[in-house]
């Protein structure tokens, strides 16, 4: 057991009023950037389910898991040479290259269905009609849109909480609310936008992207570190595999990569195994296929509410309880829903009051599990401290280990869908979940490493910065506690 307390000492502000406007702006912007992407992804959905009436082949899970693996494949690849490009030309330059990736995606993905104008006419390129290559290319782009604006956004914030803990606490409790709650209400409306617009939305969508490149260079500020400065050294990949050999950061990347490849079986398959045609193989299933979606938005954004709510609770929890202690309460969340949505597929006929203890269950797990995702992030903040001049390329990680996760349960998600539809779903996750509660206890033991120490510090061949203000361990400081 470990005798050291969960209190994490917080350091001293210093953070100014302009800086504090800074990180409300970046949200807002991030907000819209992730609604945009939600709304995309889920439009696409709806539009794959009925890719043959639109001149395409049909469709099933794999295509669907395939698809959603180009996005992170993307953003896995992208977002370490985005990050590096961030810290050498500036962190708010490099997040308004998002939005615009995004706004040629939906225009490319418009193009592949016929869409109706005013006046009755169709507007339409035949070879283009349902072509899934181009399609893929698309996801290619919205990955590349996160994986740009992601790297330059988090870095941002690592500038401007270093000092404050609980400043930091809310504000990636704040990160995580922004890209959840855009890309839940994204999610939210496209059945509206659907069965109104049709294939027009995509191109509707694309006024979303603009509003969010806008807000990015005009609302959120120009702030870079000014007491830091880049001594000679390494650049490029060079220092970037300095870094990735000197940080702690792979204490983190088994968990936070297993908690991601959990979430990715949802994002990639049960929107799609909720609206899909039914299959008799799967009749005894109460969740496959059928639904309307109508309803389909309305459990979204419900769950969405659930998910916010725990983000601000556990997002205010940063000073009073360890980042570890934070993330396995998440992933016994994780599993207490599974669990729950296990009970509610296989309910039947039953009555809606035996369905209530099985609705709580998930509302709990929901809760828990969005407690997660804003402690990792805090933790990788944190090991940011050590590296000041290299916060993008620290903070990208993010994107990596989100990417790689997603990937993997995108794939996982497609083969179990395929042979078990929504039980393979569920006890997939349940797998994962397990994964990211081994390495949790070696993270945990190493925690309190990050916290301020008179002898850690950036590597002082890299970096020269003040390290009164520097609160990370680093591998190799002499003198770091612990060692």
């Amino acid at each position: 057991m470990d005798p050291r307390p969960e209190h994490i000492v917080s350091g001293a502000s210093t953070i100014e009023a302009p800086a504090v406007r800074g990180i409300t702006a970046v949200f807002t912007a991030t907000f819209a950037l992730r609604f945009a992407t939600g709304l995309t992804g889920a439009l696409l959905i709806f539009y794959l389910a009925d890719l043959e009436s639109y001149g395409g082949p049909q469709v099933g899970p794999a295509v669907i898991g395939m698809l959603t693996a180009l996005f992170f494949a993307a953003e896995l690849v992208l977002s370490p040479p985005f990050g590096l490009l961030s810290d050498r030309i500036g962190h708010h330059r490099v997040m308004q290259v998002g939005p615009v990736f995004g706004f040629v995606a939906v225009l490319l993905t418009a193009l592949t269905a016929e869409l109706q104008v005013p006046g009755s006419i169709g507007l339409a390129i035949p070879v283009l009609a349902g072509s899934l290559p181009l399609l893929g290319l698309t996801r290619l782009l919205e990955g590349a849109s996160t994986a740009a604006s992601v790297p330059s956004v988090l870095g941002f914030i690592a500038v401007v909480t270093s000092g404050d803990e609980r400043l930091r606490g809310r504000a990636s409790a704040r990160f995580e609310a922004a890209t959840i709650a855009g890309l839940a209400l994204g999610f939210g409306v496209a059945g509206p936008v659907w069965t109104v617009l049709g294939p027009a939305g995509f191109l509707a969508n694309g006024l979303v992207y603009v509003s969010a490149l806008l807000l990015f260079r005009f609302a959120v500020p120009d702030i870079e570190p000014r007491t830091l400065s880049v001594r000679q050294g390494p650049r490029g990949w060079t220092r970037y595999r300095r870094l990735l050999r000197r940080s702690r950061v792979w204490l983190l990347a088994p968990t936070w990569i297993a908690l991601n490849a959990g979430l990715g079986l949802y994002t990639s398959q049960t929107l799609f195994q909720l609206v899909r045609t039914p299959d008799p193989r799967f009749a005894s299933q109460s969740l496959v296929g059928g639904f309307d979606p109508l309803l389909v938005t309305a459990a979204f954004l419900l769950g969405g509410v659930v998910f916010f709510a725990g983000l601000v609770y556990w997002g205010g929890r940063f000073v009073s309880l360890r980042r570890t202690t934070i993330i396995f309460y998440g992933i016994v969340g994780g599993a207490v829903f599974v669990v729950s949505a296990l009970l509610l597929n296989h309910s039947g006929d039953a009555s809606p009051l035996v369905r209530v203890p099985t609705m709580a269950g998930l509302g709990l797990g929901l809760f828990l599990i969005a407690g997660a995702t804003p402690a990792a992030l805090g933790l990788l903040a944190d090991m940011s401290e050590s590296f000041p001049a290299d916060r993008g390329a620290i903070m990208g990680l993010y994107s990596v280990f989100l990417a790689l996760g997603q990937i993997v349960g995108a794939l996982i998600g497609a083969a179990a869908a395929e042979l078990w539809a929504f039980d393979g779903i569920l006890v997939a996750t349940l797998l994962l979940q397990a994964i990211a509660l081994m390495p949790l206890s070696r993270l945990r033991r190493f925690e309190f490493h990050f916290q301020a120490t008179p002898g850690s510090g950036p590597d002082p061949v890299l970096t020269a910065v003040d390290l009164s203000v520097t609160r990370a361990y680093r591998d190799d400081a002499p003198g770091a506690p612990g060692e």
